[in-house]
């Protein structure tokens, strides 16, 4: 073992004399050394434990320790340190033990001048097996990644001993052939496994290999499973000293997968074939460092009047072949594209046949720019629009009549059309009230602009419908429209999805997870119940709408926000802001263009028209016939409070479709009892209160009802919100309900 540094030295040795004696020794032959002297069990085992030495030289006997017991401890802890008895008492047969073991040498203490000798032989034959596990190692390793390179390509290697007709396989060649890996591999057994069709062809390349030498071919296997497999087989033969001793060595590869994809890339070219030939519509590409025509489909051939056999004509043939009153404006344009890299090129004009027919192309295409950013190509589509330039021409006569018609028309349905554009575009929001339409007029005008939106407004009143809607009118509504709802995410998380994280930015985020920013990049995000941020991530939200940018949880990449954000609350900010748990400023970013959702009670004459919307919805979905509304039920409908507002009058009429067994709709009466004309409450719903009298609010609520949450007498129509939301207010608050039960 050659070392740098001085050679570190572990005697086990119960005199220090001798120990001394055998430094002194080693050093009179010039073995630099620092030894250290040990004499019992516990503690050369703990030298052994903490490392660092280059040889062990023990005594055989010790008072409290022997050296085989040393010996036996010292190649289990540290095997590769050569280990060498130097003892006053060692017979020959304990010696020989000692070497059985694994002690490289002994020497007799009267017999010190052999030591320097047996050591350096010692830290030789130690060098020589380090270096041995080096190459072995390394050997494995390179073994290791032949092998996974084999697998990843599912390419496999093979030898072929000509004269024996001895087959070496890899593990890999094993997996394309599908054996068992102690298969025996023949030549045979190749054969066997080939598809019929095959088996004539590859066996004449076996013949015949020592002659033709090298070879390269593809044949087709069959599996146990009757499925075919395709594979490449590549090999050369390797000449010996001898005529006879030929070896063939090669590699087998699997290319079913290719197989298929150049077969779906054949069927693909196939379908682009008909395709054009059925929307008789060509393809071409113009070299523009060879100024001619590299590439002509089909189609192109036959649209244009050109033999394919021919192949591609020559520029100024084909431009010989444009109308005569087309060819400059052709050339213009088509030089143009060609000369100043124009991104499109879109032009219709004339070709005259041979035969002197006239056909109408229409003609799109684009540059293309080679790896280094060269312009290089410019391909392109040509259409024989000749039918629908007929067409058209035909039609000319017929628009001019209709056009006054049209103008006429167009005045009379200006107002008509306004109106469809502020009700009937909105999908599910339905109504004609005057305080639905002042909203879709407010909807109407804020939707193309990038303004933030904030929708006020009772639960149920249709808040996150108002959002779409202004998303879909907007110039953003090709991108995504992502909606949040605040309250629904736990404090300790909504930073994390509003803005993403990193990986291990907190316990358990095992990888990078994008935001709801980021998720809608481009398009609009929806942020539902404002009014439940925690104050940190008010403060953040902020930034973003400040600055138009954020980090991600755990990270310090600045990312830029491209995003229309809408808020909706159904709580009174300002007394939030009054209270200090809402930031004014961020009201004030998020208040630039408000709009207030009118409550049911505020929209009664709308009442008719959502319960025929709902009527039809879920009676088409129970496959139920209902032909009309009983109007006692529909004064009933009109008359009650809707303290859940659009969203309650939708499970009232579900509920009531389900169970209704006639065609005409009624609703059960004590559905609805206590709600009747109570068009608005006298006390301050929970939105309007303070979160420090939240509490308070709510018990007094469960006491007026009796513990009863849900109902139209429940403490959640009390306090105007909806049963789930005062559940879980309740449960964060601690508050038991079950003490103000009464039986």
């Amino acid at each position: 073992m050659s070392t740098s540094h001085r050679l570190r030295i572990l005697s086990l040795e119960d005199d220090p004399n001798d120990t001394e004696l055998i430094q002194a020794s080693l050093e009179t032959e010039g073995i630099d050394c620092v030894v250290t002297r040990v004499d019992t069990q516990a503690a050369f085992s703990a030298s052994l434990e903490q490392g660092g030495i280059d040889l062990i030289l023990a005594d055989y006997k010790l008072p409290s320790f022997d050296g085989l017991s040393a010996l036996k401890l010292a190649t289990s802890i540290s095997p590769e340190v050569p280990f060498l008895f130097v003892s006053g008492t060692l017979g020959e047969e304990v010696a020989i033990e000692a070497l059985k073991i694994g002690a490289t040498d002994y020497v007799l203490k009267t017999r010190l001048s052999r030591l320097a000798p047996s050591v350096l032989r010692a830290l030789r034959e130690a060098d020589g097996r380090t270096e041995r596990k080096r190459t072995e190692k390394a050997l494995s390793r390179s073994e290791t990644f032949l092998a996974e390179a084999q697998r990843l390509s599912r390419t496999g290697s093979f030898g072929w001993n000509i004269r024996t007709r001895e087959v070496f396989w890899s593990a890999e060649t094993y997996r394309v052939f599908e054996c068992e890996p102690g298969t025996t591999p023949s030549v045979e057994l190749v054969v066997e496994r080939t598809h019929p069709e095959d088996r004539e062809r590859l066996q004449h390349v076996f013949e015949h290999a020592s002659e033709t030498g090298d070879f390269d071919i593809e044949h087709r296997l069959i599996s146990d499973d009757g499925s075919i497999k395709h594979v490449r087989v590549v090999a050369r033969v390797i000449r010996g000293d001898e005529p006879e001793d030929l070896q063939i060595v090669g590699a087998v590869t699997d290319v079913t997968e290719a197989k298929r994809a150049q077969d779906a890339l054949r069927r693909s070219e196939g379908y682009l074939a008909d395709a054009q030939r059925l929307t008789r519509t060509g393809s071409w590409a113009y070299d523009v460092a060879t100024r001619r025509g590299i590439h002509w489909s089909q189609e192109n051939f036959r649209l244009l009047g050109f033999d394919p056999k021919e192949g591609v004509p020559p520029h100024d043939k084909f431009f010989q072949r444009i109308h005569p009153d087309d060819q400059e404006n052709y050339s213009n344009a088509f030089e143009s594209a060609i000369t100043h890299q124009q991104p499109d090129l879109d032009l219709e004009y004339r070709v005259v046949l041979p035969n002197g027919e006239t056909r109408y192309v229409h003609s799109v295409g684009h540059p293309v720019f080679d790896n280094s950013g060269n312009f290089s190509e410019y391909i392109g589509t040509a259409m024989d629009v000749t039918e629908q330039h007929n067409a058209r021409a035909a039609l000319e006569t017929a628009f001019q009549e209709i056009q006054t018609l049209k103008d006429q028309l167009y005045k009379e349905n200006i107002a008509l059309r306004e109106e469809i554009v502020q009700t009937s575009m909105f999908e599910e929001i339905v109504g004609e009230s005057p305080a639905l339409r002042a909203v879709l007029a407010r909807v109407t005008k804020v939707a193309p602009t990038d303004s933030t939106v904030l929708i006020t407004g009772e639960t149920g009143t249709g808040k996150e419908l108002i959002a779409r809607a202004i998303h879909k009118r907007s110039q953003r509504s090709a991108r995504a429209f992502v909606s949040v709802n605040c309250a629904a995410i736990p404090a300790s998380l909504i930073s994390s999805e509003l803005f993403g994280h990193e990986k291990g930015a907190f316990t358990g985020a095992m990888q990078r997870r994008l935001g709801r920013f980021e998720l809608a990049e481009g398009g609009t995000l929806f942020l539902d119940e404002i009014g439940e941020l925690p104050p940190e991530t008010q403060i953040a939200l902020l930034r973003v709408l400040q600055e138009r940018e954020f980090e991600r949880v755990g990270g310090s990449k600045v990312i830029r926000a491209n995003v229309r954000v809408i808020a909706a609350t159904n709580r009174d900010l300002q007394g939030l802001i009054d209270a200090g748990t809402f930031r004014g400023d961020l009201y004030y970013r998020f208040n630039v263009f408000p709009i207030e959702m009118p409550s049911l009670r505020q929209r009664r004459e709308d009442i008719p028209l959502l319960v025929e919307y709902f009527i039809d919805r879920y009676s088409a979905k129970t496959g139920k016939k209902i032909r009309s509304i009983d109007k006692s039920t529909l004064d009933r409908l009109r008359q009650y409070a809707w303290p859940g507002n659009i969203r309650e009058l939708q499970n009232v009429v579900e509920r009531s479709v389900i169970l209704g067994e006639s065609e005409i709709f009624t609703v059960d009466g004590s559905w609805l009892s206590g709600g009747v004309e109570q068009p608005d409450r006298a006390g301050p719903t929970l939105l309007k209160i303070p979160p420090s009298q939240e509490k308070r609010a709510i018990e007094a609520a469960l006491a007026e009802a009796h513990g009863r949450v849900s109902g139209p007498s429940g403490a959640a129509a009390r306090l105007g919100i909806p049963p789930s939301t005062l559940d879980s207010k309740i449960k964060t608050l601690n508050i038991n309900k079950h003490r103000f039960t009464t039986n």
